[in-house]
């Protein structure tokens, strides 16, 4: 039995070695350029994810603002500074008064704007002073923008529109974002 079987020739072998060079070569420079994308694009959605974390916290506060299980004494919003602080009160134990700042637990939340850091105080009466909590990571993400509008409606709830902006800490394109609530008690 003879069989006729051939190989590659030398020529051959090497013009295929030589492709295959160019290819690697080729996805060897493009694999980082498309790593850091995918870190970049990653690094955004993370962010995003916590402004939107952000939102909905401040969003569930401003839904309690207003709330009295009695007659209660004062605003239950208060915006300041063109929406960039948030006071609000909220009768938490329902004995129906706000229990006051002085109080060993105040019924009122503050949110502001400050050195790119969104900050909260329970207890807050101004928008000034110390005592401040940063709720924002400051080494993650820069908040550009923070306002809370009051838009009243006729015979409805009022609605509050949350604007935030951020941007990383290692980026400058900022994200921005809407989160309306109703006020149900206000």
């Amino acid at each position: 039995m003879q069989l006729n079987q051939q190989g590659f020739t030398l020529l051959e072998t090497l013009i295929a070695m030589a492709l295959s060079s160019i290819v690697l070569l080729g996805a060897g420079r493009l694999f980082p350029v498309l790593q850091r994308a995918v870190l970049q694009q990653y690094q955004k959605e993370t962010l995003q994810e916590s402004l939107w974390q952000l939102a909905f916290s401040l969003g569930k506060q401003l839904q309690r603002a207003g709330y009295c299980h009695g007659s209660c004494q004062g605003e239950g919003l208060v915006l300041r500074k063109e929406g960039g602080c948030v006071l609000l009160q909220w009768d938490s134990n329902s004995n129906g008064r706000w229990e006051p700042s002085s109080h060993s637990e105040p019924e009122q939340m503050g949110f502001r704007l400050n050195s790119s850091n969104l900050e909260a105080l329970r207890g807050a009466a101004t928008c000034e002073g110390n005592g401040w909590e940063k709720v924002s990571d400051p080494a993650t993400m820069v908040i550009r923008k923070f306002s809370v509008t009051r838009l009243a409606r006729r015979s409805l709830p009022s609605l509050l529109i949350i604007e935030l902006a951020a941007a990383s800490s290692k980026d400058q394109s900022p994200i921005s974002l809407r989160h309306i609530v109703v006020g149900h008690n206000l």
